[in-house]
């Protein structure tokens, strides 16, 4: 079944492995903190419209209420995080990842 006609569940697929593909990268190559919340948060959305092209597919709604899930997850995770950010970036003045070993001890 085709959520658009035209587009098959194929291409839902491609272009959410790309979008978790270019979240990942970021996550490993990017230094600033906030780039990667960004990339986590797209992996997110990436799994998050595989499971609502997979739920569409097999007429169920169950991964659909799944997603519903992981998006107040995610959304609380950003909040958390963020706060956590701004606290590093008023000690150490950057958000530069790489800076965090300072605060070891």
């Amino acid at each position: 079944m085709e959520l658009i006609p035209g587009i098959s569940t194929e291409h839902y697929i491609f272009l959410s492995v790309v979008l978790f593909c270019i979240g990942a990268f970021g996550v490993m190559y990017r230094k600033n903190a906030i780039i990667v919340f960004m990339c986590i948060e797209l992996m997110l959305n990436a799994v998050n419209l595989l499971l609502v092209a997979f739920s569409r597919q097999w007429n169920g709604a169950d991964a659909q209420v799944f997603v519903f899930f992981v998006m107040a997850v995610a959304a609380a995770e950003v909040a958390v995080g963020l706060a956590i950010l701004m606290m590093i970036y008023r000690n150490t003045g950057t958000t530069d990842i790489n800076v965090l070993n300072k605060l070891k001890g």
